[in-house]
């Protein structure tokens, strides 16, 4: 591979330059900017290398770039996105969200630890292996999608109208890095998600603070009714809430014990004095990759500017994450909650559904999983983390589970400061440098599987 790296070396400024035109369009899905003009940069760099390229809408949503290059015995699905979280507070940003920027070693962009630089990195690494090693020595299948930081809304239905461009040996996910120890990881599932917004009315407009012995305050009508979802032991109050989960097997548990205890690091850089109940080691573990949420993610009412303003809010809005594990659905914990603010007095607060993915999870011993550890050792030169699934959520149900598609994370250039969703997220250049070389490891290591 020594070619392989070299080429890299040599066009390290052209790689970064292409990967700089795609941070700056800022494809906020929540807001609805940019995602076509991203998906067109997708689309040509894909057809840059080679690849026989198609823009897929379904049902008016973002388009997915869908792409096929190669070919072989083994067909290799790879799954990224080019829509990005709204980059808010702006204030917070050292240097423009959109204007990639590169200090002490780190880009820092919206969007380039998630999902963006691992996207770009790895093009431009098959790119490199086609340049100074050959045809690739197996198919390999793009679906790049714009919607999943909203829940992938519209793959859905492009999963169900074009199973047949699906069928794959392999999925490699969109995340992969380091973590907070510098060791290489990948996990083999996702928690699913449903996303909602609760919203409290009280009068047609906000009026002087004079009135509350008289007229109705939403913000403690909204306050109250989340009292009632989760109580301070942390259960979820949702009647049937718990009742489909299924717990973890051996196999997972066994993957668990595996992990090394990094509680120490995780609380200083944290900044807090311990987990949740005082969870450590294997039983935060457990409870972090294995247990159902209920987050407020958000709450707002009334003035919250600089000062006083003695106000009555006319509403008050929440939005709420429930992560979800298996067996459970969306569709359930939206009727749960549903029927809980009825049960609890609450039916005149609104419901508004943002979006659901199911959970799901891939088998620890799978070809794609055992190709991804070995290319990791070769890269990085000791054994990857395997995790059984991650905290966090994507469409992996629709894209992989649903087709029986073995699935892992890796070959990315995350770690722990990359501060996703967060303002100043970032990506170290020596990481990025090493995914692609991983990404050279793992195309001949899932080949000869």
């Amino acid at each position: 591979m020594d070619q392989f790296n070299a080429y890299i070396n040599t066009h390290q400024e052209r790689f970064l330059e292409e990967l700089f035109r795609l941070l700056r369009i800022p494809s906020v899905a929540a807001q609805g900017r940019g995602i076509i003009e991203a998906a067109m940069i997708v689309r040509e760099r894909l057809e840059r290398l080679g690849a026989s390229v198609q823009l897929i809408s379904t049902n008016g949503g973002a388009p997915v770039v869908y792409g096929v290059i190669g070919t072989g015995p083994r067909t290799l699905l790879i799954y990224d996105h080019y829509d990005v979280q709204p980059a808010e507070p702006f204030e917070l940003w050292t240097t423009s969200p959109f204007e990639p920027t590169i200090r002490d070693g780190k880009i820092y962009a919206r969007g380039v630890a998630d999902n963006k630089g691992n996207l770009m990195l790895r093009i431009q690494a098959i790119e490199a292996w086609l340049a100074t090693q050959g045809d690739l020595p197996l198919k390999i299948v793009f679906v790049i999608e714009g919607e999943e930081e909203v829940s992938s809304g519209t793959l859905h239905a492009f999963c169900q109208e074009h199973a047949d461009l699906l069928r794959a040996d392999g999925c490699l996910w969109e995340t992969g890095g380091v973590d907070i120890d510098e060791r290489p990881t990948l996990h083999c599932g996702a928690k699913g998600i449903q996303y909602v917004e609760l919203v409290a009315r009280g009068a047609a407009y906000d009026l002087h603070s004079a009135n509350a012995p008289i007229v109705p305050n939403p913000a403690w009508r909204l306050t109250w009714a989340l009292a009632t979802l989760k109580a301070p032991d942390e259960r979820i109050l949702l009647p049937g809430f718990y009742d489909r989960i299924r717990p973890p097997n051996a196999t997972d548990l066994q993957a668990l014990e595996q992990i090394p205890d990094t509680d120490a690091a995780l609380l200083a850089d944290y900044g807090i004095p311990a987990f949740l109940q005082g969870v450590r080691g294997v039983a935060r573990l457990r409870r972090y990759l294995f247990e159902p949420t209920c987050t407020i993610c958000g709450l707002v009412s009334g003035y919250t500017g600089e000062g006083s303003k003695t106000v009555l809010p006319n509403h008050a809005r929440a939005k709420i994450d429930f992560r979800l594990v298996p067996d459970m659905t969306p569709e359930d914990v939206l009727h749960q909650l549903r029927t809980h603010l009825d049960t609890q007095g609450y039916a005149d607060i609104e419901i508004i559904d943002l979006g659901g993915e199911r959970p799901a999870r891939s088998d620890l011993n799978a070809a794609v999983v055992r190709a991804v550890i070995r290319s990791a050792e070769t890269t990085y030169g000791v054994p990857p983390i395997v995790y059984p699934t991650m905290a966090g959520t994507g469409p992996m149900y629709p894209l992989c589970q649903a087709f029986d598609t073995p699935v892992t994370s890796g070959v990315g250039c995350g770690y722990h400061g990359a501060l996703i969703h967060a303002p100043n997220e970032n990506a170290r250049l020596v990481d990025y440098w090493q995914a692609m070389r991983w990404m050279g490891a793992f195309i001949p290591a899932f080949a000869a599987m």
